[in-house]
């Protein structure tokens, strides 16, 4: 079988892609190695950004389903230091234009607008073939194949397509997340909900902290975030949770309880984030038939861009395909030109957030950025 465009993973950049070809008459099949839509947990809340994120909805033609999914009141940010103090808060009046939403609800409206069939699902990627004049083979892991005459990597950060144009893999970026949830956080974690408001909090210090949001349904999605060595993740059994959460717990030790609990109280056991980067300017040469987007093609430390990116890049990749009917490597050429600019001057700002939230001058350059005249 042969398909025109294929899409390697049904993340929001793949999906975002798949929804603009869909709308311009392009047709296009979607492999993902996940069973089903529901297989697992898709993440916490993002924020949509206008000149990215939602700009891409917009070229999608879903304006109108994000909006019924914004999680209203959730972009308030607050500061707190280590015993619980405030040190800066930003309610959410809606004039950031940043609202909110759920992962999970944004590739459900994503998924809804495809044709059904459109994403086969346990299609786990094993190998990918050149065949000459851009042509791919695409094996899988249940033994099946595929070619395809357009190849679109958007299989994230241990992307298998990406190894047909780089020959870069991810570095460990030096700090890892960790995460948890709270549910029915009023009743059952009054102060640890206290804590953190009606939005996003943040309790930090050089190197290490808590990041926490209130999402919708009651529920608390917390992550404790260390700089440390992936060796040092290593020694810690993560399937005992109990024995997890007491190491991560020495790290905070004389934090204030309610921050901590976010750690010892919660529902669900801690599952280990390890932050990878690929070079801030990641490029490769044009190769026939295939691209990447997304963390596939630019996953750097999380400044708050990676989800935007990935699904404005699965906007203009459509949008180039479209407007090149016939002619696949001008329209891959020309998305790729504005990509990499776009991700290289990113990565950069990227690092310069993480210094800004987990640097040397923890948390002054936060509580400086949250204050009124920032």
């Amino acid at each position: 079988m042969t398909t025109p465009v294929t899409i390697v993973g049904a993340g929001l950049g793949g999906l975002t892609l798949a929804r603009v070809l869909h709308r311009n008459g392009v047709p296009v099949t979607v492999y993902d190695a996940d069973s089903s839509a529901g297989a697992r947990a898709q993440g916490g809340q993002l924020d949509l950004h206008e000149h990215n994120g939602q700009r891409a909805l917009e070229i999608a033609g879903l304006t109108a389903e994000y909006r019924s999914i914004i999680h209203r009141g959730g972009g308030a940010q607050r500061v707190l230091d280590q015993h619980g103090a405030v040190l800066a808060e930003l309610p959410d009046d809606g004039s950031m234009g940043r609202p909110e939403a759920l992962r999970g609800d944004l590739r459900r409206i994503l998924l809804e607008s495809l044709p059904a069939g459109t994403v086969r699902w346990g299609r786990k990627l094993v190998t990918a073939t050149p065949l000459g004049r851009g042509r791919h083979e695409l094996g899988f892991a249940d033994g099946s194949t595929v070619a395809t005459d357009l190849l679109v990597g958007a299989d994230g950060t241990w992307s298998k397509v990406r190894a047909l144009v780089s020959d870069e893999k991810p570095t460990y970026a030096g700090m890892s997340y960790v995460d948890l949830y709270l549910h029915d956080v009023d009743e059952r974690h009054p102060e640890a909900a206290k804590a953190v408001g009606s939005g996003a909090m943040y309790a930090l210090t050089p190197g290490k902290g808590f990041l926490a949001h209130r999402e919708a349904g009651n529920v608390i999605h917390a992550y404790v975030v260390l700089n440390r060595p992936v060796e040092w993740f290593a020694e810690i059994d993560f399937a005992d949770a109990g024995a997890a959460r007491r190491r991560l717990a020495a790290e905070f030790e004389g934090w204030a309880p309610e921050l901590v609990a976010l750690l010892t109280d919660g529902e669900t056991g801690p599952i280990l984030r390890s932050i990878h980067r690929l070079p801030d300017r990641h490029r490769w040469n044009r190769t026939p038939g295939v691209t990447l987007l997304g963390d596939a093609a630019h996953v750097t430390v999380p400044g708050g861009e990676g989800a935007n990116l990935a699904m404005l890049d699965g906007a203009e990749l459509g949008q180039a395909i479209a407007a090149h009917p016939g002619d696949p490597e001008t329209a891959l050429a020309a998305f790729e030109e504005v990509m990499f600019r776009r991700s290289e001057a990113e990565a950069v700002a990227a690092h310069d957030t993480i210094e800004l939230i987990f640097g040397a001058g923890a948390p002054a350059g936060l509580v400086k950025l949250l204050t009124p005249e920032h």
